[in-house]
């Protein structure tokens, strides 16, 4: 009977349709004890694995709260996350199976935690749409919760993630003003509205809440967090002292907090140091324990990076460059950090004019940024403007070298490449040592003792006792075989301070120049000394064009290191010695005019003075000359600039006279060497040559102009027409002429005959204007030098462009001349490749 009893009061307490005390705590417990629990659970996992997912960037501010939003595409109530999922559904379950919905009231206490579980799991599954629904339902259908305060927080979380920031301002305001909040809900509270105030770039606004929400936080994480991102507003405002407090809350703060944090909270620190007022000293021993401390080997990449930054900021650029190469070598996956390295490394040596190697490390800055961002275009300008610095850089010294030896006498010729085979001989000897000492350690044929015996440096090795000499040094075949290493890396260097600096290079001979010589040269011929002297050039006419291809080198570096670089030092080295090389007569002025504006920049006033003088006495009828004698004038904008020659020339261009358009262009080339405007001369007499020679000679220039100005906007553009357009312009087979529409009729002129041509012309459109039926109109056409095409154009088919040509024979202007019908893509085919003649073999 008992049993009977308890068995009836338990199905009694399962209805959820009657509001009695036994009923709503049944359903409470269950609620709360089983499925909320688990579903409690179950959000937690999903939260961690979130938060293991998520990566910071402690370059940039952080965000408040340690989630990336994903813009995966997922179908409506699918789930991203299956514990969140599964929190999900323990939500629903809840709701479901023990919700006690009575007329309107919900009488179990727990179901509003349902829904906030609910609206917690599909915000962390970014389904921020549903979760405002969720959060919103609690606030409309349980005013009385309990746990109210803390759905309005979540609420305007979620606000703020679907970028309603005002909206989520004012609600936040209002209930920290108006609600007693729990200390956790005021620090969710602030916290959140510090984020809606950074989005909305109140940042001063922003650190004020901040400070709150970590004095208000309970969770460890959550503080050392929120005190990063204070340190980085301060450092922002310029606040240093304030954002190192922030940055000693979280070093105090140690064992209690994840290892990220304390770490940036120690390099954050570090980048704040005073070098000018602070204890060096003892800050070089903080970093030193910083690098030592083995618990840090995971973030030694940023050490190092901060320690490498130090020793910049002091002008140790060796030691900054060691410690930049190292942060290197211990990346274990931060592309930020990686391009920070590579970049600074660049500009070290753009800094000391070290072009090539500048221009390989920002290559590489650019493979670890995001492609087309605004980093990775601002490096992608700069290693542009490298090309042709390297490119120029390279001829020099390749052809100086070339031509200093040249200039040596047979004897010392035959001293240089004694020594250079010399060398060679060593490293051979070296490579061939340490390839049997390979062969040895694979073999096992080599004992622990002999090993462990090479590894130290035995007395008896020393001041050249007898014994195996095994120390590097002591080695003369692994001396010369690094002596050779630096000079194929460096040059040819003085043994003087700052070494590296590019003006320290011997002015003897930049490194050898034959290493594909030498790769491609038998083994018997490596070691030779006359194998390479009978590779010096000996042809007058070579070594004039290595002369001219050298001279135009230094003239383009001296321009490109004035007008893009400002490194007007390097730009007088350059055209100093261009003078020096008894250039060609069209580089000498615009050389001598481009010294006076460098020595002006740099305050060598007699030296600018004389320049000056030179350049009005020898040159007096030059633009420049006129120029120096106006300064004020406008002369460069006169009607002899660059500028004002090629309008006039391009409107030659329009009326065809295409002749003086070719002589005109190669004279302005010649004499504005240098200047930007000299592409587009070389343009225009491409395309003019195109319309006088025909196609291959437009390919020709074309080519020229891609390959001698690669870097300008008319060198792409050349070499974008050679990929596209050329191949489709090369094609030269006529086409039938049932597939045209439109035909015209020529009548040949000959070079001698162009005075005719005006009475024709005239007599011609008489003619056509008596034409109703048909739209025709007339031009003069050139096509070659010899010959030039009356054209009429607007006829509809062949047979109709022939009768009326022989029409025109009949009328009163008795028209009769010969003549040629021809479709508007042949006329173009014709014009094009000049092949008349074989167009009237395929008619």
């Amino acid at each position: 009977m008992l049993s009977f009893c308890c068995v009836a009061i338990l199905l009694a307490s399962c209805s959820r349709k009657k509001d009695t005390f036994i009923n709503r705590n049944f359903h409470a417990m269950g609620t709360y004890y089983n499925i909320l629990y688990n579903g409690n659970i179950a959000l937690e996992n999903g939260r961690e694995t979130v938060d293991n997912a998520a990566t910071d960037n402690y370059w940039e501010l952080l965000p408040i709260e340690r989630m990336q939003v994903k813009e995966d595409a997922f179908m409506p109530g699918q789930a991203k996350n299956q514990d969140f999922e599964r929190a999900e559904e323990k939500a629903i379950k809840a709701v479901q199976k023990h919700g006690m919905n009575i007329k309107g009231k919900e009488f179990n206490p727990q179901i509003d935690e349902a829904y906030l579980l609910l609206g917690k799991s599909r915000y962390f599954d970014q389904r921020f749409v549903p979760a405002l629904e969720a959060f919103n339902y609690i606030l409309y259908k349980y005013p009385a919760s309990d746990k109210i305060n803390t759905a309005k927080v979540w609420r305007e979380k979620t606000n703020i993630r679907l970028e309603n920031n005002a909206l989520a301002i004012q609600n936040l305001k209002e209930l920290i003003e108006d609600e007693v909040l729990e200390d956790q809900d005021m620090a969710d509270a602030n916290a959140i509205l510090a984020q809606a105030y950074i989005n909305t770039k109140s940042k001063d606004s922003a650190l004020t809440k901040l400070v709150i929400a970590a004095e208000f936080t309970k969770k460890n994480r959550e503080q050392a967090r929120f005190n990063y991102i204070i340190g980085q507003l301060y450092n922002e405002f310029g606040k240093i002292d304030s954002a190192n407090i922030a940055f000693d809350k979280i070093i105090d703060m140690h064992r209690k907090i994840p290892r990220p944090y304390y770490i940036n909270a120690h390099l954050a620190k570090a980048a704040n140091f005073d070098t000018i007022g602070g204890d060096r000293m003892a800050f070089e021993e903080y970093l030193a324990d910083l690098e030592e401390d083995r618990e840090n080997r995971p973030f030694l990449d940023k050490i190092f990076y901060r320690i490498a930054e130090y020793h910049r900021g002091n002008k140790h650029d060796s030691l900054a460059v060691a410690y930049y190469n190292k942060s290197l070598r211990t990346n274990l996956g931060d592309k930020e950090l990686r391009s920070r390295d590579y970049e600074t490394l660049g500009n070290m040596n753009f800094d000391i004019a070290e072009y090539k190697l500048a221009g390989a490390y920002y290559d590489s800055t650019m493979t670890n940024l995001t492609i087309n961002s605004k980093p990775f275009r601002v490096i992608e300008r700069k290693r542009e403007n490298l090309e042709d610095v390297i490119r120029y850089e390279d001829i020099a010294r390749a052809n100086d070298s070339i031509l200093n030896l040249v200039s040596l006498s047979e004897a010392d010729q035959l001293a240089f490449f004694t020594e250079h085979t010399n060398e060679l001989k060593a490293i051979a000897a070296a490579e061939a040592e340490k390839a049997e000492a390979e062969v040895r350690r694979n073999t096992g044929l080599q004992s622990a003792s002999n090993t462990i015996q090479t590894a130290r440096i035995e007395p008896s090795t020393r001041g050249g006792a007898p014994g195996k000499q095994t120390f590097y040094f002591y080695n003369p075949t692994t001396v010369a075989y690094g002596k050779n290493e630096f000079v194929k890396i460096w040059g040819d260097r003085e043994l003087k301070d700052n070494w590296r600096l590019s003006d320290t290079k011997s002015s003897t001979f930049q490194a050898i120049e034959e290493q594909e010589i030498t790769t491609n040269a038998s083994e018997d011929k490596r070691f030779d000394p006359e194998f390479y002297i009978a590779q010096i050039p000996s042809d007058q006419k070579v070594l004039d064009s290595l002369a001219r291809e050298r001279n135009f080198a230094y003239y383009q570096l001296g321009a490109i290191y004035k007008e893009k670089f400002s490194e007007y030092q390097l730009a007088r080295e350059r055209l100093e010695q261009l003078l020096k090389n008894d250039p060609e007569e069209r580089l000498i002025l615009p050389s001598k005019y481009n010294l006076y504006k460098i020595y002006m920049e740099l305050g060598l006033a007699q030296k600018a003075e004389m320049t000056k003088t030179d350049i009005i006495n020898n040159y007096p009828d030059s633009r420049y000359a006129q120029i120096l004698l106006n300064p004020n004038s406008g002369l460069d904008q006169d009607e002899n600039s660059p500028e004002r020659l090629y309008d006039g020339l391009y409107k030659k261009f329009g009326d065809q006279d295409y002749e003086e358009v070719i002589a005109k262009t190669e004279e302005y080339i010649n004499r504005f060497a240098g200047d930007p405007m000299v592409p587009k001369f070389e343009i225009l007499k491409a395309s003019a040559k195109g319309r006088l020679f025909g196609f291959e000679a437009y390919k020709t220039g074309v080519n020229y102009i891609a390959l001698t100005y690669p870097n300008t906007e008319e060198g792409k553009k050349a070499d974008e027409i050679l990929k596209t357009a050329i191949p489709i312009l090369a094609m030269k087979e006529f086409k039938p002429n049932d597939e045209a529409k439109h035909f015209n009729v020529l009548y040949p002129f000959s070079s001698d005959e162009k005075e005719n041509i005006p009475e024709f012309i005239k007599k011609l459109e008489e003619a056509v204007a008596k034409v109703d039926y048909f739209d025709l109109t007339t031009s003069i056409d050139v096509y070659d030098q010899n010959t030039i095409f009356v054209v009429v154009h607007g006829l509809t088919s062949a047979q109709g462009a022939s009768g009326f040509a022989e029409l025109l024979k009949e009328n009163k202007q008795k028209i009769k001349r010969q003549f040629c019908a021809i479709s508007s893509p042949n006329y173009e085919i014709v014009q094009r490749h000049k092949n008349l003649s074989n167009y009237l073999e395929f008619q």
